[in-house]
């Protein structure tokens, strides 16, 4: 395995890129349509641990699981972005064709469930990157979690924007019933030309909407995420978004405006003059408007839901649409997975998993 030197700002790493309407014609038809397909280099990396923790109050969650690090999807808006300049890489084009696999996580995992010193809380599988982007077709590795968890009875909720993770359903689908999991399905905008642009790698909205159907349709409590919100880009559709997730059989609903940390204010402002000119100046301001008068804003209890006029007016839409078409804006659901049922997993698991 190879371990990565860390260090912010090196001289090896190229300037921030992205890609530009970059499609890859998708065998599953996750993506309906065909583009130059963009060459990916998947690292194999060690795990030093499972888990990734937390003390944010801006998240429902103290730990999370990430099989992967950079991710193909190439929105343009990750703020998970800059990590890779940690590595030398560029939070660009390196960030979405240069992805870091974890195998060992599953093994890490297992290990630390068994420590006598573990107490169980629900953990969200995907918070940092996609844990069901195109690698994982292949290498598996967040379903060998997956299969770790739900040997433990161990709470979780998926976050995703990726119709793959119906490929697990008979692992989800039983934790479910138990009230040990659920999935959350990012939804940007229903605008498929400027998904396209956005998300250029990533399911077409009607996909997600898809997704979101099949997991309520096998009984999985799943909930949409309206995120990020892009004042004078996205925000417009957010009822839209609401409303039809909320058709398809979502339960919750979550919302979270854009965040432009380092490197990504550039990346951004490049990707905003190269696609939508004519708005660059409006969606600047809008997010000034919405951060205090600057491009982003880190502290806590903000980050995610801005401040000002603005901000508190998206708040209001988001909530008044989501009680129009009954979707639950509390973030309680994932507090209250099932974790009495814990139990540590095996020390090396051999025989079949019963659910």
């Amino acid at each position: 395995m190879d371990r990565l030197r860390k260090g912010r700002g090196a001289v090896t790493s190229p300037p921030p890129r992205y890609l530009t309407q970059v499609r890859v014609d998708d065998p599953d038809g996750e993506v309906p349509r065909e583009a130059p397909r963009v060459a990916t280099e998947v690292r194999d990396v060690a795990s030093r641990s499972a888990f990734s923790r937390n003390d944010s109050p801006d998240v429902p969650f103290d730990r999370s699981l990430n099989p992967y690090q950079g991710c193909e999807h190439g929105c343009i808006y990750c703020f998970a972005r800059p990590t890779h300049a940690y590595h030398d890489l560029s939070p660009g084009l390196d960030f979405e064709t240069r992805i870091f696999a974890r195998p060992e996580l599953p093994d890490r995992l297992r290990t630390e469930l068994r420590r006598p010193s573990y107490r169980c809380r629900p953990v969200a599988v995907g918070a940092n990157t996609d844990p069901y982007q195109p690698a994982e077709r292949d290498r598996r590795i967040t379903r060998a979690a997956l299969e770790i968890l739900c040997e433990a009875n161990h709470p979780f909720m998926i976050v995703t924007k990726s119709a793959l993770v119906t490929r697990d359903l008979d692992l989800i689908a039983p934790m479910a019933r138990r009230r040990m999991a659920m999935a959350a399905i990012s939804v940007t905008t229903l605008d498929a030309d400027l998904a396209r642009r956005l998300e250029p790698r990533a399911a077409a909205p009607y996909r997600r909407l898809q997704t979101i159907a099949a997991l309520a349709e096998a009984g999985v409590p799943v909930g949409v995420l309206v995120s990020p919100v892009i004042p004078g880009l996205t925000d417009s559709g957010l009822e839209r978004v609401l409303g039809e997730a909320a058709e398809a059989g979502a339960v919750t609903a979550g919302m979270a405006l854009l965040r432009l940390p380092l490197e990504l204010k550039g990346i951004f402002t490049a990707w905003l003059e190269a696609h939508y000119p004519e708005r660059m100046n409006k969606v600047l301001n809008g997010v000034r408007a919405v951060r205090g008068g600057a491009l982003n804003s880190a502290a806590f209890g903000v980050r995610m839901k801005g401040t000002g006029v603005e901000a508190e007016l998206l708040r209001q839409r988001f909530v008044l649409a989501c009680r129009k078409v009954g979707l639950d804006t509390r973030r309680t659901a994932f507090a209250e997975l099932d974790v009495s049922r814990f139990r540590p997993p095996a020390a090396d698991r051999r025989q079949p998993l019963l659910l």
